[in-house]
């Protein structure tokens, strides 16, 4: 069991850079209307932990008052949420294509 909890948590590592790889390459080429269309579908999530989690946990996570409120915060969220989305999915691909038999 640890064995296939290692391999995954590799698959997703990898999983990961190679999202923020694909990240940088799509800022490099100035491609922001598809990265807006990545940020979207991480934004349910963000919405999400922002509700369930305390503000207590946002204050001092962040330093200030009221950010779970702050649009910043969520826009960041939103985007690192859909990071971890494409970095999982890439994870479940390596893992069947690395270790499934």
């Amino acid at each position: 069991m640890m064995r296939l909890l290692m391999q995954f948590s590799a698959c997703f590592a990898l999983g990961l850079a190679v999202a923020f790889m694909v990240l940088l390459g799509l800022m490099f080429c100035g491609q922001f209307d598809l990265i807006k269309g990545l940020q979207l579908t991480g934004q349910p999530l963000a919405q999400l932990s922002l509700m369930l989690l305390p503000e207590v946990f946002w204050a001092s996570l962040t330093g200030f008052a009221g950010a779970a409120q702050n649009a910043e915060v969520q826009s960041f969220l939103s985007l690192c949420a859909a990071l971890g989305q494409v970095g999982l999915l890439l994870a479940i691909g390596f893992f069947r294509l690395w270790y499934a038999q």
